[in-house]
C-alpha cells in the first residue's frame, strides 16, 4: 500500500465527529489482538457508563502508539512492555503518559501441546523432527515473531519460523490438538488458546523472550487536565490474565460479539467496575 493511501486511510479512521471536539467523546486506540479486543470493550461500555461516547479505533501496532502520541488517539490498554513493543515506546515515551500496566502476569514464547515431551527451546536442537522442523508464527513483524528469530539464532536452531496471522496459528494449533500431534506454536498470554487446550510454554534459559510482559495503558499528553474524569478511570482499570482468557474464548465461539461478551463479564464483575467508576 502506497503511504499516501496509508495516510488517507489512518485521516479517516481518527477523524474528529463534533461530539468528540465537544469534550464528551474519548478515542480508545488498539491493536486486533484477542486480549486488546477484550479489554477495549470492556473500557469502551464502563466509560459510556460515565456518559462518554466511545470511539474504538483497530490500528496496527505501530499506528497505535503514534496515534496516541500525535493526539490522534485519547488513550490506548494496549501497550505490551518491555519487550513487545519496546521499540514504540522507546521512540515515543517523551510524546506519550504511560499510567502502567492494567495486566500483570503476561508473557511471550513458545508454547506446545502439555503432553509434549519437549520441555525447553534447546530440546528442538536434536527434536526439531518432531515438529515438522516448524515454529508456527503470527504476523512478521510482531513482537515475538523478532524475539522468535533471536531465539532460533541464540539457541542454533534449524527451524522454519513460519509467518501468517493469529487465526492461522490457532487452526493450525487446533488440528494438531485435534491430531494429537506436536507442535511448537509462538505464545503469549493472555491468550484464549490457553483457556481451550492444556499448553505449556517452552522453557526459555537464554531468556531470548525476556521476563515476564506487562499490558500497559497509556495516554496523549494532555488528558489528564482535559479529561480527568477519563484519566482517574483509566488509572484504575486492572484486568486479570484469567478473566481476560476467559472472555477471549467466548469470543471465539460462533457469532460471538465482543461488545455482548464485555457486558456480560461487567455483569458479572459489577464491584469491580464500580471501584473503576468512583
Amino acid at each position: 500500500m502506497r503511504a499516501p493511501m496509508l495516510g488517507a486511510i489512518l485521516c479517516l479512521a481518527l477523524a474528529q465527529t463534533p461530539a468528540e471536539a465537544a469534550g464528551k467523546q474519548v478515542r480508545l486506540a488498539y491493536v486486533e489482538w484477542a486480549d486488546a479486543v477484550v479489554a477495549t470493550n470492556i473500557l469502551k461500555l464502563a466509560l459510556e457508563e460515565k456518559g462518554y461516547q466511545v470511539k474504538t479505533i483497530p490500528l496496527a501496532a505501530a499506528a497505535m502508539w503514534q496515534a496516541v502520541a500525535t493526539g490522534d488517539a485519547d488513550a490506548s490498554v494496549a501497550g505490551w512492555l518491555p519487550v513487545t513493543q519496546g521499540a514504540y515506546y522507546a521512540k515515543l515515551k517523551n510524546r506519550i503518559d504511560l499510567i502502567g500496566p492494567n495486566v500483570t502476569g503476561a508473557r511471550i514464547g513458545w508454547a506446545v501441546p502439555a503432553s509434549s515431551p519437549l520441555r525447553s527451546i534447546e530440546d528442538l536442537a536434536s527434536k526439531s523432527a518432531e515438529v515438522d522442523g516448524k515454529v508456527i508464527g503470527i504476523d512478521p513483524g510482531a513482537g515475538v515473531m523478532k524475539s522468535s528469530e533471536e531465539a532460533i539464532k541464540a539457541y542454533g536452531l534449524k527451524v522454519k519460523l513460519v509467518d501468517g496471522s493469529d487465526a492461522t496459528m490457532t487452526s493450525a494449533l487446533k488440528d494438531a490438538v485435534r491430531q494429537k500431534k506436536d507442535i511448537v506454536v509462538t505464545a503469549w498470554t493472555p491468550h484464549w488458546m490457553f483457556a481451550r487446550y492444556d499448553l505449556k510454554y517452552l522453557e526459555d534459559p537464554k531468556k531470548s523472550f525476556g521476563e515476564a510482559e506487562s499490558v500497559n495503558t497509556f495516554t496523549r499528553k494532555g488528558l489528564k487536565d482535559d479529561m480527568p474524569e477519563v484519566y482517574s478511570v483509566l488509572q484504575k482499570f486492572k484486568l486479570t490474565v484469567k478473566d481476560e482468557e476467559a472472555v477471549m474464548a467466548e469470543n471465539e465461539e460462533k457469532g460471538a460479539k465482543p461488545e455482548e461478551t464485555a457486558a456480560k463479564w461487567i455483569k458479572q464483575n459489577r464491584a469491580t467496575v464500580d471501584g473503576w467508576l468512583k
